[in-house]
């Protein structure tokens, strides 16, 4: 069997893709040159016929043009999913975003004076309207935003932290290494479990610069326990004239508690006790893009803001419209809750998501599949994104089983699907929670599912 040349495989792309300048195809075309000739030395192939030429190009080209990053259906359960992006944007972040991204903007360019002006002016604002912090700054991330603040506070010099609070977050990134390459020494009290005031006290020095508190955002320690509250340390700091930061990680502008959920301190609360600079992510319970946000006191923002270190963590023009647009949703806790998808999903009531679960069932059973069962569960939605580890959020979801095919199977079909559909795989079904789904997304789950009986060959 004669494989054809790249230059032969360019030409029959071209005919297929008309429209597409000639240039596009030299690397689809070597993609199908090599699978051709893998596919005949392991005998996979014995003749090369024009239909399935015309199909495997087809395949492989329509495969190079499409986009790496591409979304996903979320049938998980997990609402801020670390590996699926994180936080949705709600809506008017969006519109915000793709006005900026399509025009110029007045990014660093102050309209009233005619001038250059801050790209950080575009939401301290807001955030000091909406959280009392005296002074405000964005960067690209929370770690970026605990490494500088580090850095600018006490380079050089010892912070405390109780041995309980060395959390790792993703990645592998740990809070002593942050530390270290942060320039800072690290000086870590108590036990595991329990740490004190006086631990704190004792450990002060003439060395010390920093008193550093980290809120357990994706992980608990439960029974014997002791810490130290965020007042007790902002009063030990105002006694040694010691700064007091707070890396809430997670943060979050709504007390969950007034809604029956568990108690997560919120930004505003931190402040109010006191604490001189508290870091946290925009892109978790927050709701909006990645960001670290750093608030506190004029003094200390200031000088984390003039660190040359500022200049490759900032953030863009696209993350700020998008943050800008998520936080004026706050000025009224409602219309955040309604309209920031990550908060109305953590906050929907279990028989809200019953009826939603019982659409999509109905979905569902309209394709009448040969030899699968589809049926309502209940189901335990996390927060994920390493926030509120404790908290189980009562869920529904669907069930589909298939006679003789294992949810592996079906799993793997799914995330195959464009778009790909991420679902839990249980032992004898696959489950699509739905308090991560978007109504959109019910129709493009039963379209997806349509092409099940062809795909495994169901027959009644």
């Amino acid at each position: 069997m004669r494989i054809p040349s790249v230059h032969e495989l360019k030409e029959k792309l071209a005919k297929l893709f008309p429209y597409y300048p000639f240039s596009y195809f030299t690397e689809p075309a070597r993609k199908a040159a090599n699978l051709l000739r893998e596919k005949f030395s392991k005998g996979e192939l014995k003749e090369l016929s024009e239909v399935y030429l015309s199909e495997l190009l087809k395949k492989i080209f329509e495969e190079y043009e499409s986009y790496h990053l591409k979304r996903v259906i979320n049938a998980t359960g997990v609402i801020v999913h670390t590996n699926l992006g994180r936080a949705p944007l709600a809506d008017e972040a969006i519109k915000h975003l793709v006005e900026v991204a399509r025009y110029y903007s007045n990014l660093e360019y102050n309209l009233v004076e005619g001038k250059r002006g801050s790209r950080y002016s575009h939401v301290e604002g807001i955030l000091k309207e909406l959280t009392g912090a005296e002074a405000a700054l964005v960067v690209n991330n929370n770690a970026s935003a605990v490494l500088i603040s580090l850095n600018t506070l006490a380079y050089g010099k010892e912070v405390i932290v109780s041995r309980g609070e060395l959390v790792e977050i993703g990645g592998s990134f740990r809070i002593p290494e942050v530390m270290k390459w942060a320039g800072c020494i690290l000086k870590e009290v108590g036990t595991t479990n329990k740490t004190h005031l006086f631990d704190y006290e004792n450990a002060i020095t003439e060395n010390t610069a920093l008193l550093l508190k980290v809120h357990k955002s994706n992980y608990a320690i439960v029974g014997f326990t002791k810490e130290v509250s965020t007042e007790e340390l902002v009063s030990l700091g105002k006694k040694r004239g010691l700064p007091v930061m707070e890396d809430l990680g997670s943060g979050c502008f709504v007390d969950f508690s007034k809604y029956g959920l568990i108690k997560e301190p919120t930004v505003q609360e931190v402040l109010k006790a006191g604490v001189d600079v508290v870091t946290f992510s925009g892109d978790k319970l927050l709701g909006g893009p990645q960001a670290g946000i750093i608030l506190g006191k004029k003094e200390f923002i200031e000088r984390i803001r003039k660190n040359p270190l500022n200049r490759a963590i900032r953030i863009d023009k696209l993350t700020l419209a998008a943050l800008e647009a998520t936080l004026k949703l706050y000025r009224d806790e409602n219309l955040a809750i309604e309209h920031i998808p990550v908060l109305k999903m953590i906050l929907s009531k279990p028989e809200e998501i019953k009826k939603k679960a019982q659409k999509l069932l109905r979905y569902l059973r309209d394709l009448n599949l040969p030899k699968t069962r589809v049926y309502l569960v209940s189901t335990v939605a996390k927060t994920g994104g390493g926030a509120l580890p404790l908290l189980d959020i009562p869920s529904y979801g669907v069930a589909l089983e298939i006679e003789g095919i294992s949810p592996q199977e079906i799993q793997k079909y799914l995330r195959e699907n464009d778009p790909p559909i991420i679902a839990i795989a249980e032992e004898n079904a696959i489950v699509f929670d739905v308090r991560t789904l978007f109504d959109e997304e019910f129709s493009l789950i039963k379209e997806a599912l349509k092409n099940l009986k062809d795909a495994f060959e169901l027959t009644p």
